[in-house]
């Protein structure tokens, strides 16, 4: 990709028209967020109703989460060999199944390994559609189209929780896992219907480098960038497990905390197109680090507030944060990785991040064990404040994807 003309037009074969692009890359990636919101409240709920207790419950959450990160490089081999609408629409069959043993099932354990599979799922969905996105996507918008594709992702996420309470009404508890079955099924069909025949980053890999000789060839990239995205990853994941924390540790009730979330959630999902459209203009630093820093500061502060109104104030700074950052992921990931080795980097990249998300709530566990709560949810906005330094200092201060005066560091 970096071979590319960063502000050349591009091609119609590389550039498919917005609707048909808006429909083929974005309408699966919104239906299927929405039915991972739909049952992610749930699936503790329906595991401690089948007999599980609740340690057994959260483990059963962090089987779906393993099972991600488990698939992100073998995800990556599979987009390279196949392509990605093939192994797209596997990874959805293979979901559906998943969600149906969900929605079934009398037994814990299947439960559980249903959701470590539809983990797996989940890695491959997510390789195919960002494998697919940068492989048509000129460098000169890559920020703007990973960032509708973070933001999209952000608003299934929001919306599937509501569209989950609707089902539990009229179905009972397991009811979410049909509407996301049936958001499975529809983002395969439109794939079916609505995909390009170009196929985005779906050729073979040009070399033979086995995967940990791969990492070691790319390790001062890993080591810093690679490691920085781990620590905003853990910091994002601080952020969902802190302010229920807290809000309940200040006497709030859980109706007043879910509204509290819904603002916050509002907010991050009104930002990722300008953030998008401010990357491409002036460069990755200089939206990485603030957004980075706003998201970090708002978790460090957060253990300072004592009222609804801050609170409020914490949640929509901290959502501020994550909304400005939404694509940043992946568009350095993007940035950085070889042309030649794009899917197998990239799923090594998502594993990163991913560890970073499974790594957060522990963050808040081991501070909260030695010192309380308060300095629990610091150790985990302290993750962010890291991340944001690492950026500081290995993201390149003059994008060469840019299209402002910042692109170059002999003009401006």
């Amino acid at each position: 990709m970096t071979a590319d003309d960063p502000a050349g037009e591009p091609t119609p074969q590389q550039w498919p028209s917005n609707a048909r692009r808006n429909i083929s890359v974005y309408g699966p990636v919104g239906l299927y967020s929405v039915g991972v919101g739909a049952i992610t409240p749930v699936v503790p709920l329906t595991a401690t109703s089948l007999g599980a207790s609740v340690a057994l419950a959260a483990v059963t959450v962090g089987l779906s989460g393993l099972g991600t990160i488990a698939g992100d490089v073998p995800a990556a081999a599979l987009v390279s060999r196949f392509g990605d609408r093939i192994v797209l629409l596997c990874a959805a069959a293979v979901s559906a199944v998943s969600l149906a043993i969900c929605a079934v099932t009398p037994q814990w354990w299947l439960l559980a390994a249903a959701m470590f599979v539809n983990g797996l799922s989940a890695a491959v969905f997510n390789q195919a559609r960002q494998s697919y996105l940068i492989g048509v996507t000129p460098p000169a918008r890559r920020a703007t189209a990973l960032s509708v594709f973070g933001g999209t992702n952000r608003i299934g996420l929001l919306v599937g929780p509501f569209l989950g309470a609707v089902a539990i009404t009229a179905g009972g508890i397991r009811a979410p896992f049909w509407v996301a079955l049936v958001c499975t099924v529809l983002a395969a069909i439109i794939t079916i219907a609505a995909v390009p025949i170009h196929q985005g980053l779906t050729q073979k890999t040009s070399t033979t480098v086995r995967p940990l000789q791969f990492v070691v060839q790319h390790r001062q990239v890993f080591l810093t960038l690679g490691l920085g995205v781990l620590l905003l990853g853990a910091a994002r994941a601080v952020r969902v497990t802190a302010l229920p924390l807290w809000s309940e540790h200040i006497g709030m009730s859980a109706g007043t905390t879910s509204v509290v979330f819904g603002f916050a959630g509002l907010v991050e999902s009104s930002l990722f197109y300008p953030a998008g459209r401010l990357m491409d203009r002036v460069g990755r630093l200089w939206v990485a680090v603030p957004s980075t820093l706003v998201l970090a500061g708002g978790l460090v502060f957060l253990p300072l507030t004592h009222s609804l109104g801050a609170l409020l104030v914490c949640a929509l700074v901290i959502g501020l944060g994550n909304g400005v950052g939404a694509g940043i992921v992946m568009t350095i990931g993007a940035d950085a990785a070889p042309a030649d080795e794009m899917n197998r980097f990239i799923g090594i990249w998502r594993m990163m991040t991913d560890t970073g998300v499974a790594i957060g709530p522990f963050l808040v566990t081991f501070g909260t064990a030695l010192a309380g709560l308060a300095w629990g949810i610091v150790t985990g906005g302290s993750a962010g404040l890291a991340a944001a330094l690492i950026f500081a200092c290995w993201l390149p201060r003059w994008s060469p994807y840019a299209r402002s005066p910042r692109r170059s560091p002999g003009s401006g």
